[in-house]
C-alpha cells in the first residue's frame, strides 16, 4: 500500500461550522493527492465533534476529553500520521489553488528544509505576517512601542514580521505561522513533537526553533497561498483580556513568552519581562498628567502590569507552566 503524500492535521475549537466549510474545502484543494486527514476536537461542546463522524466519514477523528490546546491536539495527532509529510492546518484556514501540490513540491525539491509556510491573506486579500524572526528583547520592544507598525519598510524596526521584504521572494526564516505548516515527518521525529507545556501561542516558534537546532532549514513560499481568517476560536472566549494587537489572550501571550525565553534563553527572560514592565509603566504615567492624559490607554497600561506579574508568578519566571487547560 502506497504511503500518503502527506498528512492534514486540523485542531478544532468551537468552529464546527467554518471547520465543515475548511474540510470541504480541502476535498475540493486535495484532489489526485495521496491524503490522510486528520481531526483533533478539543472538547469543543459545540457538536464539532459529531459534525465531523456525521459528514465526513473517510477523516480520522480524535476527541479529547479535555481542552489540551493547539500542542497538545496535535500530539495526540502525531503517533497516527504515516504520511511523509505532516501540515498543521488551522479550521480557519483554506487552501489556495495548487497550495498544497506546491508545499510537497517544494519540500521534495528542498531536502535540508525541515518545515515550511505559505502566503497567508485574509478575507480581504490583505497581507498577514507569513514568515517571522525569533522573539527577542529588541523585536519585542519594536512591537511594543509601535515602532515596527510605524516604519514596516525599515530592516530593524520591521525585523520580527518581515515586513520590509517582498512577500513574493522565498525565503529561509525562522519560523512560519501554525496556521499553515508543512513539516518533514523525519525531521519531526528527530526534533521532537509539539512541547505541551505551551498551551497556547508559542508553541510553533519553540517547533521551529527545535527544527532549526538540529540543522534543518525552515522555509518560506510565496506561491503557497492560504486565506486565513483568524482569531475564530479566541472569539469564543469572552472573559479574558486581550491584547490590543489582535485577538491573541493577553494573560496566555505572557504567560508561554516566559516559557519560551527561559527555555531558549534562560535568565534572559527576566530582562523580558522587565522590559515590558517599564514601558506599559511609562506609558501609564504619560496618560496620566497634562494634555496628553488619556484614561482609556492609562487603565490599559496598568491592566497589563497587573498580567504580567500574574503570568511571571504562575509560571515561576518561566519555569513552570500552569495546569491546563489554562
Amino acid at each position: 500500500m502506497k504511503v500518503p503524500d502527506v498528512a492534514i492535521v486540523i485542531v478544532s475549537f468551537r468552529t464546527r461550522d467554518l471547520l465543515r466549510e475548511c474540510l470541504r474545502s480541502l476535498e475540493e484543494r486535495s484532489q489526485g493527492i495521496k491524503t490522510e486527514v486528520i481531526v483533533v476536537d478539543n472538547a469543543s461542546e459545540d457538536g464539532s465533534a459529531e459534525m465531523v463522524a456525521r459528514e465526513f466519514p473517510r477523516v480520522l477523528l480524535i476527541r479529547s476529553e479535555v481542552n489540551t490546546g493547539f500542542a497538545g491536539a496535535n500530539n495526540l495527532a502525531f503517533p497516527h500520521v504515516t504520511a511523509r509529510y505532516v501540515v498543521l492546518l488551522n479550521s480557519d484556514a483554506f487552501l489556495g489553488e495548487r497550495a498544497l501540490e506546491r508545499a510537497i513540491a517544494h519540500m521534495d525539491r528542498e531536502e535540508t528544509a525541515g518545515a515550511g509556510g505559505g502566503l497567508l491573506v485574509g478575507r480581504d486579500g490583505a497581507w498577514q505576517p507569513s514568515a517571522r524572526q525569533f522573539p527577542s528583547l529588541l523585536n519585542d520592544f519594536f512591537s511594543l512601542s509601535g515602532l515596527a507598525a510605524r516604519f514596516p519598510q525599515s530592516k530593524l524596526f520591521g525585523r520580527a514580521d518581515r515586513t520590509w521584504a517582498d512577500p513574493q521572494v522565498a525565503a529561509d526564516v525562522d519560523w512560519v505561522p501554525g496556521a499553515f505548516t508543512i513539516v518533514r515527518r523525519a525531521a519531526l521525529e528527530q526534533a521532537g513533537y509539539f512541547d505541551e507545556r505551551f498551551f497556547l501561542y508559542y508553541e510553533e516558534v519553540d517547533l521551529c526553533k527545535r527544527l532549526r537546532d538540529a540543522g534543518y532549514r525552515v522555509r518560506y513560499w510565496p506561491d503557497v497561498v492560504i486565506t486565513h481568517w483568524g482569531g475564530e476560536s479566541s472569539r469564543t472566549v469572552g472573559s479574558l483580556a486581550f491584547s490590543r494587537s489582535g485577538r491573541q489572550l493577553t494573560l496566555w501571550r505572557m504567560r508561554s513568552a516566559f516559557l519560551y525565553y527561559r527555555k531558549h534563553k534562560g535568565s534572559y527572560v527576566w530582562l523580558v519581562k522587565e522590559m515590558e514592565r517599564a514601558w506599559q509603566w511609562a506609558r501609564a504615567l504619560k496618560n496620566n498628567v497634562g494634555v496628553a492624559a488619556n484614561a482609556a490607554k492609562r487603565e490599559d497600561s496598568t491592566i497589563m502590569q497587573r498580567l504580567l506579574a500574574q503570568a511571571w508568578e504562575e509560571t515561576c519566571g518561566g519555569r513552570i507552566s500552569p495546569a491546563r487547560p489554562w
